[in-house]
């Protein structure tokens, strides 16, 4: 990975694993602007960031469902945990339909995070850990339960009448509750899961499909679709862009 980006990455314990995928930062220690792209990986990212010409801010991001091609600014530090998506729905209360491929400021003292804060990633994973345990739900609809274990365990690979025959909810309704709540239909995000689950591959240099893609040509079209490259591109990973697959080769 360039060495002038710094990234670390942790799993959370087991209370919110069922909401929270994981805490990770990045930090652009150069003067210098780095060309990067984000792919669609499923996630809904809450940032708390500031730059050398950015004062701190606290951004809550929508689902991507396309590839976004961004300038890192100099000197920028970035702290953010990402959520799965009833960990929006059930810990940040919030619904996103109106910000899919986008994002929404929230206040500076989101939380009670301030910018002394994101100096120590240790730190700050302990601090947003205790103030979600304590957001936690006593309940949670159990359909919705069954719902996103089938997504997450199956990485999307399921059919959408697949999950609706097994968690007893209707295709209608379960789409109008995620477009409605997240802004996608759980085909499209099934799509994105799916390609996520590609990414390791993709990185190893394993450029086939190994989730359920129909063929050879659907696996390269939906790659393409969803980073704007092909699978061989996305595994050179040219000047470090691909920010997500430069932290997986890394790692």
């Amino acid at each position: 990975m360039d060495k002038d980006i710094a990234s670390r990455f942790m799993k959370p314990g087991k209370a919110l694993a069922g909401y929270v995928d994981s805490f990770w930062m990045v930090e652009n220690l150069s003067d210098e602007y780095k060309d990067i792209v984000i792919v669609p990986d499923g996630r809904v990212d809450l940032f708390f960031s500031y730059s050398g010409t950015e004062p701190y801010h606290v951004t809550l991001m929508g689902i991507e469902s396309e590839p976004t091609q961004t300038k890192f600014p100099p000197k920028t530090v970035i702290y953010a945990v990402s959520f799965k998506l009833q960990g929006v729905e059930y810990i940040l209360q919030t619904r996103i339909a109106d910000i899919v491929d986008k994002g929404r400021f929230l206040p500076d003292d989101f939380w009670g995070i301030t910018k002394d804060d994101i100096n120590d990633f240790d730190h700050f994973c302990r601090k947003v850990t205790a103030k979600m345990e304590g957001l936690l739900p006593t309940n949670i609809d159990d359909r919705k339960q069954r719902l996103f274990d089938l997504i997450y365990s199956s990485s999307g690979s399921l059919t959408v009448k697949e999950i609706s025959e097994k968690v007893y909810w209707s295709s209608r309704q379960i789409n109008r509750y995620f477009t409605e709540w997240y802004g996608i239909s759980l085909k499209a995000y099934c799509t994105i899961l799916r390609f996520r689950a590609s990414f390791q591959h993709i990185a190893e240099g394993k450029l086939f499909p190994e989730q359920n893609f129909a063929d050879q040509a659907h696996f390269i079209k939906e790659v393409k679709k969803l980073s704007g490259v092909n699978p061989k591109e996305l595994f050179k990973n040219p000047n470090d862009r691909f920010l997500q697959f430069s932290a997986l080769k890394r790692d």
